[in-house]
């Protein structure tokens, strides 16, 4: 309840508006929920023959006896002018008026209650997209992207169901339960104080069988995660799966995880259906006993209340069940949706480890050279980089080339703080790269891909992504000078046409080129090439390298490079091994050294 206490003050305060009228409508329909079972008294005093004449109107006051008196005034009138038969339709008439404005106003705050709700999952949902758009990429290297996944969807699915729909229960039942009760306390001190002792004995009952739901909810949020990771990997490896015969080995793990989750979810509706026939047992129960004691003290002739007036007050008695029933069931919802919130917070209160420096710098060029000044970096305490120093003069174009793991794609993803050095520095015209806007810094690089990451959507929207509001003329330049703009005329609608997930309804070749078209249009001073041509055939290959040829004209440029062939032309080449520059200088220079450089050439000439 406390976890719950807390959601509720990180999301409300910008609906405290809507919060005050729930209250207020709650409020007024609980009033005339308690006036229209009230008028139940008069009523059966007419129909026994109990009810007594008041002939005296005293002055309208905001209390119980001067309502009570001059209502029962008009009321002897009408009895004493038309007779009893006429009383009764007037009585009623008055109960269908109060319960129409208790319906009424009951509406109007679960209207509140609704944009609530919408307001607040919309408001986490903003949050969560946010905040993974904030987050650095180490983050997403330690969780799996289904579980990221099963956050975003069913986690935030189970917030709303849970806690939001619980939301009117919680902003209307207290409001109707306190009323009802000081309604119950006027009527009859004893009896309530005795209902006061009762009920907190079921309510005590009902709150340990419900703590228990948390638990196995989180269980189960888990194993949806590693189901929704199973499915991922199951769609992108597809091709590996049917070309290995491993269709039964990938269901079979599918079916346990799934077994699993069915067990969990068994144990965790079990007791959430528990919830239903306790309450009412529970409630029934309490009936019983105040209808018991209440009997009781009237056959006693020791009660406050007459016969009438105790079958008006347990009326009002039973107005209470069905809130502390709901109650009950939203306090079962609320622990199986804090579950799922529990899960969400691990994303929403993550760290943003690569933060912008307060009073960061503007840049909006590179005027004369990138400098790595002794840089180490370390995944999980394993050294990538190891004290690495290189200085890139504008306009020039440097490869880096090694064995895999050497760190190549590390000292790429360094300058525009993928990740943050460990030690060292990065400098940009000589200010630390951690001094700059980081949006900023950014803004100053185009990167091509290994893998052309395109995005479901026209062929026009890739080219221009990232770029503010180009017009049409500059993305078709961008596309003729990445010898692209052919096969898009050449496709379905043009710019217009939709290329699939990832770029899946266009060749290698063609997806490469969209992504050498984007770095284009960006117009970066400085590129980042990670060995863009590796995957593609050779006509392919010449297409693509002529468009980074193109690219790569004035500009300062990083390139990954494993074709060696492709990097000739390079400024200056480093080898790394080990996560160290073991050689460095030009293509001719590297092959007069006869060291790494040379074995690593003499085996692709081979």
């Amino acid at each position: 309840m406390k976890d719950f206490i807390q959601v509720l003050k990180r999301y409300i305060p910008p609906y405290k508006t809507s919060l005050v009228l729930n209250f207020f409508y709650n409020f007024l329909s609980a009033v005339f929920a308690v006036f229209s079972v009230g008028m139940m008294i008069p009523i059966l005093e007419i129909i026994f023959g109990m009810a007594q004449d008041v002939n005296t109107l005293v002055p309208w006051e905001f209390t119980l006896r001067a309502v009570s008196n001059n209502l029962y005034y008009y009321l002897t009138l009408v009895k004493n002018n038309y007779g009893p038969d006429l009383s009764l339709l007037l009585v009623g008439f008055f109960v269908i008026v109060a319960t129409l404005l208790k319906v009424g106003f009951a509406y109007l705050g679960a209207y509140e209650a609704v944009f609530i709700r919408n307001g607040v999952v919309r408001d986490i949902r903003h949050q969560i997209f946010s905040k993974i758009l904030r987050l650095a990429l180490p983050f997403f290297s330690e969780e799996r992207k289904g579980d990221i996944m099963a956050r975003i969807s069913g986690d935030v699915a189970e917030v709303e169901n849970s806690i939001m729909s619980s939301l009117d229960m919680f902003l209307k039942n207290p409001v109707l339960i306190v009323v009802f009760l000081v309604s119950m306390l006027i009527m009859s001190p004893t009896l309530t104080l005795f209902i006061f002792v009762v009920l907190p004995i079921a309510g005590t009952i009902i709150g340990r069988v419900g703590k228990t739901l948390k638990k196995v909810s989180r269980e189960g949020q888990d194993k949806m995660g590693s189901i929704l990771t199973i499915i991922e990997e199951t769609l992108g490896g597809l091709r590996i799966i049917k070309a290995f015969n491993a269709e039964a080995k990938m269901q079979a793990r599918f079916d346990q995880e799934l077994g699993q989750y069915r067990g969990i979810m068994n144990r965790l509706m079990w007791r959430r259906e528990l919830a239903h026939p306790m309450s009412e047992f529970l409630g029934t129960i309490l009936v019983v006993v105040v209808v018991w004691f209440g009997g009781k003290l009237i056959l006693s002739q020791s009660s406050e209340l007459t016969g009438p007036e105790f079958i008006a007050y347990l009326g009002v008695f039973y107005q209470i069940i069905n809130p502390a029933k709901a109650f009950t069931n939203a306090l079962y919802s609320i622990q199986k949706g804090m579950a799922a919130m529990d899960r969400i917070d691990l994303i929403l209160m993550a760290d943003v480890t690569i933060r912008e420096k307060e009073g960061a710098l503007p840049v909006d060029s590179l005027k004369q050279e990138v400098e790595y000044r002794n840089v180490s970096f370390a995944y999980n305490d394993k050294p990538v980089l190891k004290s690495v120093s290189v200085t890139i003069p504008k306009g020039s174009t440097v490869a880096l080339v090694g064995q895999s793991g050497s760190g190549k794609t590390t000292f790429v993803d360094l300058l525009p703080r993928f990740y943050d050095v460990q030690e060292g520095q990065i400098l940009i015209d000589g200010t630390d790269i951690r001094d700059l806007k980081l949006h900023d810094l950014r803004n100053l690089m185009g990167n091509v891909n290994q893998e052309a990451i395109l995005f479901n959507d026209t062929i026009y929207n890739n080219i221009a992504f990232g770029v503010e509001n180009p017009t049409e003329e500059e993305v078709i330049a961008a596309a003729r000078v990445a010898n692209a703009h052919d096969f898009i005329m050449e496709s379905e609608n043009g710019y217009q046409t939709i290329i699939g997930d990832r770029g899946s309804k266009l060749s290698g070749g063609q997806r490469q080129r969209l992504s050498i078209a984007r770095a284009i249009l960006k117009n970066p001073p400085i590129l980042i090439l990670d060995e863009a041509t590796s995957a593609l055939d050779t006509e392919s290959e010449k297409l693509v390298q002529d468009a980074l040829e193109k690219l790569m004209k004035n500009r300062t440029s990083l390139v990954i490079a494993h074709r060696l062939s492709t990097i000739k032309n390079a400024t200056f080449i480093c080898v790394l091994h080990k996560g160290e520059i073991v050689e460095q200088g030009t293509h001719d220079e590297l092959l007069e050294l006869n060291g790494r450089y040379t074995r690593l050439h003499q085996l692709q000439m081979f």
